[in-house]
């Protein structure tokens, strides 16, 4: 074995160490239950609700040291307005581009605690290649036992406010509402030690697969 397979196996072996020991909980974002609408005004006749159908990401919890991250990765061309030809208005280069720019992301650099629950989550919003800083408030959290799954589960919803035009999307600003409410409602999957485990075997296989070679 060669100093380089040596040295990436005891990478692999501390990485699975960390996974099964450390205090940090993981939870993956479940898609079929998670979507972050977006409200705005409509030329003062109405407030119009849309959302978005893909969306993936992940959630670190470290509830004894009250710290965590949040990574969300919202697919824009999932677009639902509710009318085909609105979506397609939207996806447009005024709007969301989203040919060139198919996902929005969102990447905490701060959550905040009260007591021992989150309240708010500070981070990075990126739209159309447009990064700003943004506070999710939590309206609600919970981590409890899913009653179908069997496994512990996050579910909250946040809200935030934005101006589309400094993101580069200010297309018939201000007669339909520059400023753009987004809610998100999330549901996560904590994700359990064995499924890390396989993860870091593989690794390991792929290891060995390069010894041989």
């Amino acid at each position: 074995m060669n100093n380089k397979t040596r040295l990436t196996l005891a990478a692999v072996l501390a990485t699975l160490s960390g996974a099964v020991f450390a205090a940090p909980e993981t939870f993956v974002i479940d898609g079929s239950h998670t979507f972050p609408r977006f409200s705005y005004s409509h030329f003062g006749f109405s407030t119009q609700l849309s959302r978005f159908n893909k969306t993936s990401g992940k959630i670190v919890l470290d509830r004894e040291a009250k710290t965590g991250s949040v990574d969300v990765v919202i697919d824009t061309k999932s677009v639902d307005t509710g009318f085909d030809v609105f979506n397609g208005h939207i996806q447009g280069e005024d709007l969301l581009s989203t040919e060139k720019f198919p996902t929005a992301t969102f990447k905490s650099t701060k959550v905040r605690f009260e007591g021992d629950k989150p309240v708010a989550v500070e981070g990075d919003l990126t739209i159309k290649g447009v990064t700003k800083p943004v506070t999710l408030t939590l309206t609600s959290f919970i981590l409890q036992p899913h009653p179908m799954l069997k496994k512990d589960a996050i579910g909250a919803n946040a809200t935030t406010k934005i101006s589309r035009t400094e993101f580069g999307a200010g297309k018939y600003a201000p007669n339909v509402g520059d400023e753009v409410t987004i809610d998100l409602a999330v549901e996560a999957i904590k994700e359990e030690l064995r499924e890390r485990i396989e993860t870091f075997q593989k690794a390991g296989k792929l290891v060995e697969a390069q010894r041989i070679e």
